[in-house]
């Protein structure tokens, strides 16, 4: 009999287990098993917005990142299906908003660009949008480009959960939709500062704190010489 503190479910036929109250993201994570995030990250509350790390649960479709696991689910995460279905969200994504990753202080170390590569992503299918958005570069510290800004809620999120300070939230609607910041005089009229995990959180280049661009060479970034998720896969247990 199995210990009822203890859940017992299969990802892609893998026997996997996780605690109560756990989602299928926190508990793959901690089996060693990457399943591609955007909006998902520690320490914040699951929120569900970029629907990467969809998986397959029971046969219907449900994000990892919000789905608490249950006794003898059957999780699938790796199946051409999927992973062209996360194809196609990465590449929407760069269409809609103004992506050069060669010109970019965020390259070798952005999630989304990672995960183009991850994915084996080459050229978008969709036609480039090309929006203008502004850049708010007011403050002393910390710049905001909303050319680069996916609507993950990171940040907003950050600034509310871990610095308390609601610097960022969403407003406008549909093709409108962006990150506005709690003043109508821009980033340099909030309580942010660059010690603020709301100025880290961001899985692109759309929040970049100043003088630090560019320091860490090629060769030495993030993602240089190991793809995305390769810290969760080696926390993989050996058999």
């Amino acid at each position: 009999m199995s210990d009822e503190k203890t859940i017992t479910f299969t990802i892609d036929d893998a026997e996997v287990t996780g605690r109560p109250g756990q989602t299928i993201l926190e508990a793959a994570d901690e089996a060693g098993i990457y399943i591609p995030r955007l909006c998902a990250m520690k320490g914040l509350s699951p929120y569900g917005a970029c629907r990467i790390c969809t998986c397959m649960v029971n046969g219907r479709p449900q994000t990892a990142c919000t789905f608490p696991i249950a006794e003898g689910m059957v999780v699938e995460n790796e199946t051409p299906e999927l992973k062209e279905i996360r194809v196609s969200i990465v590449e929407m994504l760069f269409v809609e908003g103004n992506h050069f990753c060669m010109f970019c202080e965020a390259s070798g170390k952005c999630e989304l660009q990672a995960l183009g590569y991850r994915l084996g992503m080459l050229a978008p299918k969709y036609p480039y949008q090309f929006p203008k958005r502004e850049v708010d570069a007011t403050h002393p510290d910390v710049m905001v480009d909303h050319n680069r800004c996916i609507l993950c809620a990171r940040c907003i999120r950050a600034s509310d959960e871990l610095d308390g300070k609601n610097v960022f939230g969403f407003i406008n609607r549909g093709s409108e939709k962006k990150v506005g910041v709690s003043s109508g005089d821009g980033l340099c009229e909030t309580r942010i500062s660059a010690e603020d995990k709301a100025a880290e959180a961001c899985p692109v280049g759309a929040i970049l704190k100043k003088r630090t661009g560019y320091l860490v060479p090629i060769g030495e970034r993030l993602y240089d010489w190991e793809p995305i998720g390769s810290d969760i896969e080696k926390t993989a247990i050996k058999p």
